[in-house]
């Protein structure tokens, strides 16, 4: 059973389960990023742009304003979590943010100035992956139905 807290059921939707573990995982990749061992190449790690040489996990490349918006992009999930329609926009906006990513990645040559993110392909593919499984997740989680819930007649 659920109890309403000022006009919210305690129960949460699938979408905003959703937007509360990605927003935990881009949280823990940000801070990650900032771990010297986690992060090859630390003492590389620049604040922008293509010169960042380190890896996370030995694999995707990585600068401070990087692991700021894995930061910033987490605790947006973690906050728009709160209401179904808030977590829907969060997945499905920030999935098409990560497809653009994706598109930039493609379009950016990975040693140009324009690199500012940085992004590497490792991170292109990743962006790929993310982005359609977030804004899947943000149309197929449409319902406002609550498991265990009945909705009024």
């Amino acid at each position: 059973m659920s109890y309403p807290v000022r006009g919210r059921s305690l129960r949460r939707t699938n979408a905003q389960r959703a937007s509360w573990y990605f927003g935990l995982v881009f949280i823990l990749i940000g801070a990650l990023g900032f771990v010297p061992g986690i992060t090859s190449n630390y003492e590389v790690l620049y604040l922008a742009g293509s010169e960042s040489e380190a890896l996370l996990l030995g694999i995707f490349q990585v600068s401070v304003l990087h692991n700021v918006v894995h930061l910033l992009f987490g605790f947006l999930g973690l906050i728009m979590a709160r209401t179904n329609p808030l977590a829907r926009i969060y997945l499905i906006a920030g999935g098409i943010v990560y497809l653009l990513l994706f598109l930039y990645g493609l379009i950016v040559p990975h040693h140009s100035a324009g690199n500012f993110v940085p992004v590497n392909a490792a991170d292109n593919w990743l962006h790929l992956i993310l982005g359609i499984a977030m804004v899947g997740l943000g149309l197929l989680f449409g319902s406002r139905s609550v498991p265990g819930r009945t909705s009024p007649a």
